[in-house]
């Protein structure tokens, strides 16, 4: 039997969530209009209403004014706009962060050779969050509010007064997350929206030149025809999501999230759940068994109809032994790369995780008997 009565079982929200029934309606309205949201003219318009209403819902969800809302491609272009586009000499940040930050802290250099932007690494403990930079100077301290991989939370306003870039993609929609820092960046995808349109949460106009030329778009911080139609998707998403939370969805997932982890912590005692005893999202367990490899664990649950991951979506389809994440928070290479991650969401049900936890322990009953 596949999944759940013959039906496929869909555990890897982090990577993407399913598409919410408000956007869809949203998306599928806005495709039935004509205008370009920079003319002038009645449909023109109607488009840029369309665009200001989203971005006064995504600005209600994250907490920030609309103004400081640039709709982007997604959370990496925003990432990529923040941190390569501004003058930080010195930019703070963990192993722990997304691929998104990390690669776009770049070490330049000015016409003599002496380096103009250098990373300071920063420490984190063994749940992954970052310890503070003592004896150096820091310029902005890049943060996310919550890892993708482990769901460990790290408390933001520790940095009240430094200058905190917070990748908040995963952390936003699943808590009661409040823009409290200089920037942030976030995705429609992992709210329920569409796939390709996200924000940059911050920038003004005198912000810096924009990562991408052209018209002038987004107050002259990102040029380019806006996505009328995803953007559409995107508010409703966000005006879903925070109806979620005001109705405690999540914690009824933080249950099954838990309930999962006692099932399985009772028929494999040998499990690792990675940040369990520190603040969590309230959706996702991260654990591993060491020495069966996560990979071999994801197909064996994908044959028997369950998706999850071995970690983040934009490095879990690379050939990688093990997870970065878990590496720089102090666990071996073998522990690292037997880890998976299990994320679900607000429509996922009691049924669909006991009928995982089933076939998981399955599995892992099967192992353990070849390895004898």
């Amino acid at each position: 039997m596949t999944g759940l009565d013959g039906q496929r079982v869909y555990l890897d929200w982090n990577a993407t969530a399913q598409l919410r029934p408000e956007a869809r309606s949203a998306m599928l309205h806005t495709m039935d209009m004509t205008g370009n949201p920079s003319s002038v003219h009645a449909e023109g318009r109607a488009a840029k209403s369309i665009v200001e209403k989203a971005r006064g819902q995504v600005a209600a969800l994250v907490g920030a004014a609309p103004e400081e809302i640039v709709f982007t491609s997604g959370a990496t272009e925003a990432a990529a706009t923040i941190l390569k586009h501004t003058p930080w000499h010195n930019v703070a940040c963990a192993d722990t962060e997304h691929e998104c930050v990390l690669e776009n802290i770049l070490v330049e250099h000015d016409e003599d050779g002496a380096p103009q932007t250098t990373r300071v690494c920063l420490d984190v403990d063994r749940a992954g969050r970052p310890a503070r930079q003592i004896g150096q100077v820091v310029d902005l301290y890049a943060i996310s509010p919550a890892n993708g991989e482990t769901g460990v939370i790290t408390d933001l306003r520790e940095y009240a007064g430094d200058d905190v870039f917070g990748d908040a993609t995963q952390a936003v929609g699943k808590i009661d997350y409040s823009y409290a820092t200089r920037y942030a960046c976030c995705s429609s995808h992992k709210i329920g929206g569409p796939r390709g349109v996200g924000a940059a949460i911050g920038l003004t106009s005198g912000h810096s030149k924009p990562f991408i030329g052209g018209g002038g778009q987004e107050k002259g911080r990102r040029s380019g025809t806006e996505n009328v139609i995803g953007i559409a998707g995107f508010g409703a998403a966000a005006e879903a999501a925070q109806r979620d939370l005001e109705a405690g969805v999540w914690d009824r997932i933080e249950n099954l999230r838990d309930s999962l982890e006692d099932r399985v912590a009772t028929a494999a005692p040998d499990t690792i759940f990675f940040g369990k005893d520190a603040p969590r999202l309230p959706n996702t367990s991260c654990f591993a068994v060491p020495g069966w490899a996560g990979e071999t664990q994801v197909m064996q649950m994908d044959l028997a109809g369950f998706a999850i991951s071995a970690g983040s979506a934009c490095s879990s389809g690379k050939v990688e032994k093990a997870s970065r994440v878990l590496l720089a928070m102090g666990f071996d290479e073998i522990t690292a790369s037997s880890a998976i991650r299990v994320s679900m969401g607000p429509t996922t049900t009691e049924a669909e995780v006991m009928a995982f936890a089933d076939s998981w322990i399955a599995a892992y009953q099967r192992m353990k008997a070849r390895a004898a």
